[in-house]
C-alpha cells in the first residue's frame, strides 16, 4: 500500500508531484549550484580558486586558476584569471580549453558560454594537464557559494614596476629590449615609449563588510622569473599574494592582464642580479592594496555583460620580408676584415679605454721614442684602434642581423598561416559593467597606446582595458608601430594589419557606450 494522501481535491495531489518536479527542472537547469531567485537590484557573487600548477616540474609558486561568479537574476557574468602565457596557441592550455569550459559550465551551470571571459596573466609558469577540468572545478565552486555583494570601483598607481620595451632609434627605426637578442648600443637610443601606472580596481563586498573579491587590472609582461628558476605566477601571482594575506579571510585577488603587450618588468636585462619577481611583485600588491582601503562599496550596482565577434584584415608582410632579407645580404657584404678575436680584442680594449694616451706600455717609453725620433708605439696603436674598431662594428652588425632573424621566422611563420587563411580574422571582444566598473577585452597582446587611447576616450571615468582574453591572437601593436614592421617583436610577430587598430578601438568605443 502507497502513503500518498487519500485526498479526492485534485489541487492538492498535483501540487505533490508538481513541486518535486520544479526542484529537479532547477537542478537540472543550473547544476544545483545557481541560486533561485535573486531580488530586483541585487547583486550576488561567489569566488574560488584552484591550484594549477605542474608539479612535474620544479615549481617555485604555485599557479592559480581564479574564478568569479556575478549574477542579478537576470543575467550571470564570469570573470577567470589564469595563471598561464596563454588562452590557446603558445603553452601548455590548447585551443579548446576555451570552447570545452564554456560548454561544460553552460551544461551544469545555464550560464551563457559568452557571458565567460578568461584571462591570461601571461606569466610563463607551466600549468598542469587537467587545466580545464580545474577551470571548471573553480567556476563551479564560485557559483556554488553566491552572497549578496555591495560594489565598488576605484583606481590605484603603480609606476616602479614597468617600463616600455619599444626603442625608438636616432635612425627612425624601433627596436625592443628581449632576451632573444642583442640591444642596440646606447648611443642609437633616442628615446622610449609609455607605460599605463593605472591598476583598474573593482571591490565586492559582503553584506558583513568582509571583502569577498577584487579584481585588479594591470599592464605589464609577468616574465620576471625567480632565482630558482622554477614555474612561477610571476609578479601577479605574488601581488595576488599580497593582496589576500591583507584582506578579510577567503578574499580572492583576480588579476587581469592589461595591454602590456610591449611593457617589461623593469631592468629586465640587468645581468648583475637574479632575477626576481616576488619584489616587483610585493610592490603592485601593496600599491594595489592602498587604492583598495580608499574603496567604498555601495549597494547601487548594476550588472551588463556583452559579447560581439569582430572581423579584421590580416597583414600580408611579403614586401617587407623580402626587404629585411636584402638587408641581412647587405650586412653580411659589409662586415670587414680583422686581424683581431675575441682572445686578443678583450685584452687591448681594455687597456686602450684605461689608457688613452699610453696604451702599449708605460708613458716613459713613448716619449724616449719621441726624444729620439721614433714613432713605433704610436704606429702600432694606430693599427690596433683600426682593427678595434672594425672588430666592434662587426659586433654591432651581427648584432642587427641576430635581431633581424628572429623578427624573419616571426614575420615568416605568419605570413605563411595568413596566405593559408584569407584575408580576413575573427576575434571576441569582450564587455562587462559591474557598477561603475567597465572593461573592453581583446585575445590578443596589446600594445600600451591601445589601452591608453580607449581609457581616454571614454565617456566613463572607470574604464579599463585588457588583452589575453578569451583567446590568443599574438601580438596587437598600434598602427605606427607597423610602420616598424619587422624591427620588434611585436611588430613581427602579429597577424593584423595596420587597419586593425581603428577597427577595434571604434567597436570598443561602441560597446563602452551600450554599457551604460
Amino acid at each position: 500500500m502507497n502513503n500518498l494522501p487519500h485526498h479526492t481535491d485534485g489541487s492538492r495531489l498535483t501540487q505533490f508531484f508538481i513541486k518535486p518536479a520544479l526542484v529537479l527542472l532547477l537542478l537540472a537547469t543550473t547544476g544545483g549550484l545557481m541560486p533561485a531567485a535573486v531580488s530586483a537590484g541585487e547583486l550576488r557573487a561567489g569566488a574560488a580558486k584552484v591550484d594549477i600548477s605542474n608539479r612535474n616540474v620544479p615549481v617555485n609558486d604555485p599557479l592559480y586558476v581564479k574564478a568569479l561568479v556575478i549574477t542579478d537574476g537576470q543575467q550571470t557574468g564570469v570573470i577567470v584569471g589564469v595563471d598561464a602565457v596563454a588562452i590557446g596557441e603558445i603553452g601548455s592550455i590548447t585551443n579548446e580549453y576555451l570552447s570545452n569550459v564554456r560548454s561544460q559550465i553552460e551544461k551544469m551551470l545555464n550560464i551563457k558560454p559568452k557571458n565567460i571571459m578568461i584571462n591570461a596573466s601571461h606569466c610563463h609558469g607551466t600549468v598542469c594537464k587537467d587545466v580545464e577540468q580545474r577551470t571548471i572545478q573553480a567556476i563551479k565552486a564560485a557559483a556554488k557559494n553566491l552572497v549578496p555583494v555591495k560594489v565598488g570601483v576605484g583606481v590605484g598607481h603603480e609606476d616602479r614596476v614597468q617600463e616600455n620595451r619599444r626603442l625608438f632609434l636616432k635612425n627612425g627605426k624601433e627596436a625592443d629590449v628581449r632576451h632573444a637578442y642583442a640591444l642596440p648600443p646606447d648611443e642609437a637610443v633616442a628615446k622610449i615609449g609609455p607605460i599605463d601606472p593605472e591598476i583598474g580596481i573593482l571591490k565586492l563586498e559582503k553584506e558583513n563588510g568582509e571583502t569577498l573579491a577584487v579584481v585588479y587590472n594591470f599592464a605589464m609582461h609577468p616574465i620576471q622569473g625567480a632565482p630558482s628558476k622554477g614555474s612561477t605566477a610571476d609578479v601577479s601571482g605574488f601581488a595576488s599574494q599580497v593582496i589576500e594575506d591583507n584582506l578579510s579571510d577567503g578574499a580572492i585577488a583576480v588579476f587581469v592582464q592589461g595591454c602590456g603587450g610591449d611593457i617589461n618588468p623593469v631592468q629586465y636585462k640587468d645581468v648583475n642580479n637574479p632575477r626576481d619577481a616576488e619584489t616587483l611583485g610585493n610592490l603592485l600588491g601593496l600599491s594595489t592594496l592602498k587604492a583598495i582601503k580608499n574603496i567604498k562599496c555601495t549597494d547601487a550596482g548594476s550588472l551588463k555583460v556583452m559579447n560581439e565577434t569582430l572581423t579584421l584584415p590580416r597583414s600580408n608582410n611579403a614586401t617587407r620580408i623580402a626587404a629585411l632579407e636584402k638587408e641581412q645580404e647587405q650586412l653580411v657584404k659589409a662586415l670587414q676584415g680583422t686581424s683581431l678575436n675575441l682572445k686578443t680584442f678583450l685584452p687591448l680594449i681594455v687597456k686602450y679605454k684605461l689608457y688613452e694616451k699610453y696604451p702599449s706600455y708605460y708613458s716613459h717609453r713613448y716619449l724616449l721614442d719621441e726624444k729620439l725620433g721614433r714613432d713605433d708605439l704610436k704606429k702600432l696603436d694606430e693599427e690596433n684602434r683600426a682593427n678595434m674598431e672594425r672588430y666592434i662594428n662587426n659586433v654591432y652588425k651581427m648584432e642587427q642581423m641576430t635581431r633581424n632573424n628572429a623578427n624573419l621566422r616571426l614575420l615568416n611563420k605568419h605570413q605563411t598561416r595568413n596566405q593559408a587563411a584569407g584575408k580576413t580574422l575573427d576575434v571576441e571582444v569582450f564587455g562587462i559593467k559591474v557598477g561603475d566598473f567597465r572593461m573592453i577585452t581583446f585575445p590578443a597582446e596589446l600594445t600600451v597606446n591601445i589601452g591608453l587611447n580607449i581609457k581616454k576616450k571614454s565617456p566613463f571615468e572607470n574604464t579599463f582595458v585588457a588583452g589575453y582574453t578569451n583567446g590568443y591572437n599574438y601580438y596587437a601593436p598600434t598602427a605606427e608601430q607597423l610602420k616598424n614592421v619587422g624591427g620588434a617583436q611585436e611588430d613581427s610577430d602579429c597577424m593584423l594589419a595596420p587597419e586593425w587598430q581603428a577597427i577595434f578601438e571604434s567597436k570598443a568605443q561602441e560597446m563602452i557606450k551600450a554599457l551604460k
